[in-house]
């Protein structure tokens, strides 16, 4: 018998508004068979006021009963509710998705202290170190999803990099048919002698299923390219990826071009690293950076 599978959803108690939810909620009812929910109610220390004086932190169980279980019932799914007060907030979410085996994790995003999107060290950790798809809802995107990106390196040379771009492509192709959503891919490159020609795109065409009308290949660093693709296809999420990646104490490397793709959108992103599987299933996935690295100024 298939095991029902799990979407981990983290809901922030100081949000009035539980975006991650209300997108989980959507992808789930499409879902056949339907998924249970694992809602996640803890709090991002770094992004959330946590003294006492902040009265968002008190919630009652008729708040757990309207936020949360009421709009699952209502949508005819089942769920399980935990509620974590650990002062570690991204190890709790890698342990606790771990642990159910999720799928995939909704995780609520709203650090922005500049016209640039930016991120805390925190949700890093939770980006490189899961095992699963990761799905960066950010308040006031667009909740719609009719248009699908998938960022995909066609110029990978190492076995790690064509895995990536599978996963991408899988994840965005099962994304797409989920909501009958348009799927496009980009490729951004720097060098013109790396550019496909019409044969090679004819055959990518083949055999991802997406018209060559819908595969835009184009000249520039990945993070300006992929914003532009996003803007004049009026794409509703970003799927991405990144390889997981440390430095030489052990440490997680943040991954420039992934923080630039990430920071130069302004709508949902689903980032999957190399621990990601390939069952399908939503997932974001960001360009490898080593290759633009040895050639940004």
């Amino acid at each position: 018998m298939q095991q029902q599978p799990t979407i981990f959803v983290v809901v922030d108690p100081n949000d009035e508004r539980h975006v991650a939810l209300e997108r989980a909620l959507t992808i789930a009812k499409l879902r056949d068979p339907q998924p249970r929910l694992l809602v996640f109610v803890a709090v991002d220390g770094e992004a959330v006021d946590t003294r006492a004086v902040n009265d968002h932190l008190f919630r009652d169980e008729s708040w757990f009963r309207e936020q949360i279980r009421q709009p699952i019932a209502d949508a005819g799914l089942q769920c399980d509710i935990q509620v974590c007060w650990s002062s570690d907030w991204q190890g709790a979410i890698i342990q606790e998705s771990r642990r159910c085996n999720a799928e995939m994790i909704y995780l609520p995003v709203h650090a922005k202290t500049s016209r640039r999107f930016t991120f805390a060290e925190s949700k890093w950790h939770v980006l490189k170190q899961a095992r699963c798809p990761v799905v960066l809802i950010r308040p006031g995107a667009k909740d719609q999803r009719k248009v699908v990106l998938a960022t995909v390196n066609y110029q990978a040379k190492t076995d790690r990099h064509r895995q990536l771009n599978r996963q991408i492509t899988e994840r965005a192709r099962y994304i797409a048919a989920c909501y009958g959503a348009e799927l496009h891919l980009v490729n951004a490159y720097l060098d013109s002698m790396l550019y496909p020609d019409r044969g090679a795109l004819a055959k990518l065409a083949d055999k991802t299923g997406v018209p060559t009308d819908r595969i835009h290949v184009k000249r520039g660093y990945t993070n300006e390219v992929v914003s532009a693709v996003a803007k004049e296809i009026d794409a509703d999420l970003v799927v991405m990826g990144t390889l997981n990646q440390y430095g030489e104490t052990g440490s997680i490397l943040r991954g420039n071009t992934a923080e630039r793709v990430i920071g130069g959108l302004e709508l949902d992103v689903m980032v999957c690293n190399g621990f990601t599987n390939t069952s399908g299933k939503e997932a974001m996935v960001a360009q490898p950076a080593e290759a633009e690295a040895a050639e940004a100024p």
